[in-house]
């Protein structure tokens, strides 16, 4: 048994069940025993690969669609270009690589990244150890500034509370104890204000996520970037509206019983983009419409940079390249899975990609 479970464990046997969120966030987070704070997650020898581990060219393109952004807003100077949930570094170092020929763009940015675990800011600076770079525990500490910013499988990981329908009621998923161990379970149905325009589009058993902290991370994205100019491209897997279960756990790029060992294993949850496009326009913001992955990066030429880098290759190198080529944007892999989300000071701001 993990220390964490132990932990959690002694705290429902003596105060009751558990939100999803509150189990999340101890599993994730807890500063001795927490999944981010304790590791490396990512890559072969973790638990999953994003994006930019799989091709440089995810990175390149999407710094490129931000530089441009912020030529077509009078590359205010300075300004901030920040990565929320940095990881090891990868997408802001091929961010920075592809940018550099871009007039000004390197003189003017101050970098900041916004990242709560000890072992991946440890790495980001291996990476970046060419630039100058400010770290940030929390969205709230970054300036008060022109904002360009990019985030990439950082809202999925945030925790979310789970409802199912019961007639006009909804109950809440719940952790709690049997035989001392963990289960699931649900709360007594109640009323919940903040789902009642979901009891139009849903029936009974039907389960719905929200995640609280989603809406004020994007307004303080959202705030800054109305008033200041910029843009942010939020990238991640889900929907434009939350339904059905989808909380899950990862190790060892396995899925894994998420109550099995708490603090092992990644857990996520799909987001829902609609509750991201309206906590950005509630706060007078703009959201571009959803797209997904594979026809954004697409419409920023995936197809000729692919063929660029592939000149110089052969053999095994050439096929890695092409496979990652595919699961980038394939229908069947991370191509539709994962969706894009662009936020504006208005819609004749939107960056390439999202202006179609």
């Amino acid at each position: 048994m993990t220390a964490l479970k132990e932990i959690l464990i002694r705290r429902i046997a003596q105060t009751g069940p558990i939100s999803l969120a509150d189990y999340m966030a101890d599993c994730l987070l807890h500063p001795e025993h927490g999944y981010y704070t304790t590791r490396d997650p990512l890559g072969a020898a973790g638990d999953f690969t994003t994006a930019p581990e799989v091709s440089q060219m995810f990175g390149e393109l999407l710094g490129l669609a931000l530089a441009q952004s912020w030529l077509d807003q009078g590359a205010p100077a300075p300004f901030t270009l920040a990565e929320l949930g940095p990881g090891r570094g990868t997408l802001m170092a091929d961010i920075l690589r592809a940018t550099r020929a871009v007039p000004g763009f390197h003189a003017a940015m101050q970098l900041h990244l916004v990242e709560a675990s000890p072992t991946l800011r440890k790495a980001q600076r291996e990476k970046l150890s060419d630039h100058d770079v400010t770290w940030c525990d929390q969205i709230a500490d970054l300036p008060e500034a022109p904002l360009w910013l990019i985030a990439n499988e950082f809202f999925d990981a945030l925790p979310i509370r789970q409802f199912t329908r019961k007639g006009e009621t909804w109950a809440e998923t719940q952790i709690g104890l049997k035989d001392g161990a963990l289960i699931l379970g649900l709360s007594a149905p109640a009323p919940l204000a903040e789902l009642s325009r979901r009891l139009d589009d849903t029936k009974e058993g039907d389960v719905v996520e929200t995640c609280p902290a989603s809406a004020p991370i994007v307004a303080e994205i959202a705030q800054r970037v109305t008033r200041h100019g910029g843009a942010a491209i939020l990238i991640d897997y889900g929907d434009w509206r939350s339904l059905g279960d989808t909380f899950q756990a990862l190790e060892a790029h396995e899925m894994v019983d998420p109550l099995a060992r708490p603090g092992q294993a990644d857990l996520t949850a799909h987001v829902d983009f609609e509750a991201l496009a309206i906590a950005a326009r509630a706060v007078g913001a703009t959201p571009s419409q959803m797209i997904a992955q594979g026809p954004l990066l697409a419409r920023l030429g995936i197809s000729a940079r692919a063929e660029t880098l592939a000149k110089n290759m052969s053999g095994a190198a050439l096929q890695s390249h092409i496979a990652a080529f595919e699961r980038l944007t394939s229908a069947e892999e991370m191509g539709t899975l994962f969706k894009a989300l662009a936020i504006t000071p208005d819609a004749a701001h939107l960056p390439p990609g999202f202006d179609a």
